[in-house]
């Protein structure tokens, strides 16, 4: 009340509930919810829940073994879709919701136990890069094979040997679980026995002949060491020069966020 410019200012939202105060209790961790997806952003998915109440469906948390780009790849806007709910910040009016999690991860058994090294499957080439070409193994799960391994010669441009659409037989070479990445090579799908050993040998001793001495002295160097580190401590160095810019990243993406929420 402003009693010099005679005002009244008045809420119609004090008349109800904060939808908010009790949001912990109604969607606990680990919930299964059902809503209307009302907004759609390059990193994720808003969904309605109730009125007034939106979760953040983030791209990662949209498939195991998909990499999207973009969450029209998976929902459009008005759709009801189900989720799980991963988080809750009630006091930052945040809640995290995920679909793959509907699920089993994949990864943990079922694609290991399924694809194994040394194993022929077939496949379609669905990326081409300068790097390699991704090939299709099933709905939603590719491996690499990278350029090394298409051609007993050297190659410059995938595209000489491959096109997207091609169908072709390949061996697993890995299958990296925690990176959820399969390595696969074409050169080597008529290989002898003793032809991977002799590959596997040749890899071992240009990985062993990459490892760095231990410190080098020369220099003056400083109190705190030689004047040249290895590579190891160098990497060290590097992994702490890049915590702090790290963790600006992760407030900015935090304010990010925040400025969606409001549009949205």
């Amino acid at each position: 009340i402003d009693e010099q410019k005679h005002e009244i200012s008045l809420g119609m939202k004090q008349t109800q509930d904060n939808p908010w105060e009790n949001v912990s209790d109604k969607y606990p961790e680990g919930a299964m919810v059902k809503g209307r997806v009302r907004n759609l952003t390059n990193y994720g998915a808003f969904i309605e829940i109730e009125e007034g109440i939106d979760g953040l469906l983030h791209v990662s948390d949209m498939s195991w073994t998909r990499k999207i780009s973009h969450p029209s790849e998976m929902v459009e806007k008005g759709q009801e879709v189900e989720c799980k709910v991963l988080s809750v910040d009630q006091e930052r009016r945040r809640i995290a919701l995920g679909l793959k999690q509907l699920d089993e991860d994949p990864w943990a058994t079922d694609i290991p136990n399924r694809y194994q090294q040394g194993q022929l499957v077939n496949g379609k080439v669905t990326k081409i890069t300068n790097f390699g070409v991704f090939v299709g193994l099933e709905d939603g799960l590719e491996g690499l094979l990278h350029i090394s391994e298409l051609s007993e010669n050297k190659v410059e441009n995938p595209q000489d040997v491959v096109n997207v659409g091609d169908d072709l037989e390949v061996k697993i070479l890995r299958v990296d679980s925690e990176e959820r990445k399969i390595g696969l090579s074409r050169k080597r799908v008529e290989w002898a026995e003793e032809d991977e050993a002799a590959a596997e040998a040749a890899e071992a001793e240009a990985v062993a002949g990459k490892e760095a001495p231990g410190d080098l002295k020369g220099g003056i160097g400083t109190d705190s060491g030689p004047l040249f580190k290895s590579a190891t401590d160098a990497a060290s160095a590097s992994e702490e020069l890049a915590a702090e810019p790290a963790a600006e990243k992760l407030e900015e993406s935090s304010e990010s966020i925040e400025a969606a929420e409001k549009e949205s």
